[in-house]
C-alpha cells in the first residue's frame, strides 16, 4: 500500500459510524475487504486505523520483543490495550466502538488524519488544539527529526 494522503472532516453518527470519505475510500480500496485495526494512539488521544497487512507487520515487530522482560511485557499489554478489529460496511460506514469512542472524547464531528500508513481518528476541537500547540514548536521539531542527517538522497531537501 502506497502511502495514505490527504485530512477529511466528517461526521460521527449517533450509532458511532462514521462514513469514509470518498477520496480516502479510494485510497483504501486495495486493503478494504482484509478489514483494519482500531487501536488508542500511545501519544495523543486519538484512535489509530490500520490496515490489516500494516497491523500484521507491527506485530511482527512487536512479537521479537523477550516477553520475560517486564517493561516488554507492559508494552505490548499498553500498546494492545482496546484493539479491536473493524470492518467498512457495504455502505462504506465504519463502526467506531465505544470504549474507544469514549478513550478518544469524540463528538459529532470528528477528522481524519492520514499519518503515512494508517489514519488518525480525532475529535474535531482535539485535532486542532493538537495541531495548534505544536505549530510554534514545528520548525524546531522538522530541523530535529529530518535536518540531522547529511547523508540522505542528494534529492530531498
Amino acid at each position: 500500500m502506497n502511502s495514505l494522503i490527504g485530512t477529511y472532516e466528517c461526521k460521527v453518527d449517533a450509532k458511532g459510524r462514521l462514513m469514509l470519505p470518498a477520496p480516502l475510500k479510494r485510497q483504501l480500496l486495495p486493503v478494504l475487504e482484509n478489514g483494519f485495526v482500531l487501536k488508542r494512539s500511545v501519544f495523543q488521544t486519538c484512535l489509530e486505523l490500520y490496515p490489516m497487512e500494516q497491523w500484521e507487520i507491527e506485530m511482527n515487530k512487536i512479537n521479537k520483543l523477550n516477553r520475560y522482560k517486564k517493561k516488554n511485557n507492559d508494552f505490548i499489554r499498553r500498546f494492545t490495550a482496546g484493539v479491536k478489529v473493524v470492518e467498512v460496511d457495504s455502505n462504506g460506514r465504519l463502526l467506531i466502538p465505544k470504549d474507544l469512542y469514549e478513550f478518544a472524547a469524540i463528538s459529532k464531528n470528528i477528522v481524519l488524519s492520514t499519518a503515512i500508513n494508517i489514519v488518525e481518528i480525532w475529535d474535531k476541537n482535539k485535532y486542532e488544539a493538537a495541531i495548534d500547540d505544536t505549530a510554534q514548536d514545528f520548525a524546531d521539531l522538522t530541523e530535529d527529526v529530518m535536518g540531522q542527517d547529511d547523508t540522505n538522497d542528494a534529492s530531498i531537501s
